[in-house]
């Protein structure tokens, strides 16, 4: 196994999506813009479930996956699609 050098530390930017939900998003930030294949990574992450009431309006998801892994908590998760799932610690859907 080869050792391997960090060789740059990006830290998260708080950003606003949907309708003013608030995530931590360290990949998709200027600091990353040209990191492929991805083009997002955010951190959700609070204890007040009104802060996600207001979702995300209804867009795309065409040319590429979504991933979600649930560390901690619950998410109920719904799409334009009428795909939907429960979300709980450990769960993951993608």
């Amino acid at each position: 196994m080869n050792e391997r050098t960090v060789t740059q530390i990006v830290r998260a930017m708080e950003v606003t999506e949907g309708a003013g939900v608030h995530v931590f998003r360290s990949i998709g930030t200027p600091a990353r813009r040209n990191l492929d294949p991805f083009l997002m990574l955010d951190q959700f992450n609070t204890d007040d479930p009104d802060d996600y009431i207001a979702g995300f309006p209804e867009h795309p998801h065409r040319g590429f996956n979504t991933f979600t892994y649930m560390l901690e908590g619950r998410m109920r998760h719904g799409d334009s699609m009428g795909n939907s799932g429960d979300l709980g610690p450990g769960a993951r859907n993608g």
